[in-house]
């Protein structure tokens, strides 16, 4: 049955332009599933399993200590899985078609203060040399842009028009969109590149970002980058590039920005996906109402 998944990861990675983090992880878990059933059922034809066999794993990914969130991710690959099986027919129906996901706690994220990404911006904690300019570079990126990990991994130097001062970001399903370079992230580009030049016979010498020795960044770096820092400015749990994703879009919007100009700079495809960010805005929303309406008499 191991083709099968094969060609599923063929299908979404090629035909739905799925990144490649994205293919890697549902193949990880449909192997893992596969393995579930061939452990405890002795069968690997996932293509068979009865819905009884996907309870069942279920109960074991919570015994194992895995949360509601990650457990419904995790049957959301598989019920995709079964989708592509009855678009090749090799299924009729899925065994997943009664399937009500679990209740998921609504963790509120606190995004880093404005004057924590000032504090961390205006320190003297980036040494002068080629790791600390890389190190400020990429957050100052995630601060300024809003993109995701993969995506400022993977810019590459001729996304970055200093002429008409735009970042062009290769997003999900390779959506591309525009982001406008403002003033103070074109000096810091600019800094940021007179250094790199000094790297010579880069090995992947098309992207914006290399290390030392000429090779493109990796996640696990990007990731440890982001935490070492932020962990200087503030003793917020999560210190994740997705954070300051999130900082970026909280802060857009608790300065006025309008909705829909940020779901654009986030590269949502729905209105839906950047409400989200309300949520933790919704302290700055009160302000303005209160200071606002002609009613408030406080």
């Amino acid at each position: 049955m191991t083709s099968s998944i094969d060609e599923f990861i063929e299908y979404i990675t090629f035909e739905k332009n799925y990144s490649s983090h994205t293919s890697i992880a549902y193949k990880k878990d449909l192997f893992s599933f596969e393995k579930f059933c061939l452990d405890n059922f002795q069968s690997n034809y996932i293509d068979e399993i009865k819905y009884s066999v996907i309870r069942r794993w279920i109960v074991y990914l919570i015994k194992k200590g895995n949360t509601n969130r990650t457990v419904n991710r995790k049957i959301s690959v598989l019920r995709s899985y079964y989708k592509f099986l009855i678009r090749i027919e090799i299924i009729k129906c899925s065994p997943l078609i009664k399937h009500v996901p679990l209740k998921e706690s609504k963790k509120v994220q606190i995004p880093f203060s404005e004057n924590e990404i000032k504090k961390l911006f205006e320190s003297n904690y980036f040494p002068e040399n080629h790791n600390g300019y890389l190190s400020k570079i990429i957050i100052e990126l995630f601060y300024f842009t809003g993109m995701r990990r993969a995506e400022l991994i993977n810019l590459k130097l001729i996304d970055i028009d200093f002429s008409n001062k735009v970042i062009k970001v290769v997003g999900k399903q390779n959506k591309e969109r525009l982001i406008p370079i403002i003033k103070e992230l074109e000096n810091l580009l600019s800094e940021y590149l007179l250094n790199r030049n000094k790297i010579k016979n880069s090995i992947d010498k098309e992207f914006l970002l290399i290390s030392i020795k000429g090779k493109i960044i990796k996640e696990n770096f990007v990731y440890k980058t982001v935490n070492d820092y932020l962990s200087l400015v503030s003793t917020k749990a999560k210190k994740s590039p997705h954070m300051l994703r999130h900082s970026f879009a909280t802060h857009l919007l608790n300065n006025g920005a309008n909705l829909n100009f940020v779901k654009e700079l986030l590269g949502h495809s729905s209105l839906a996906s950047t409400q989200f960010y309300t949520h933790t805005s919704m302290k700055k929303i009160k302000e303005i109402y209160n200071n606002t309406h002609p009613r408030n008499k406080n």
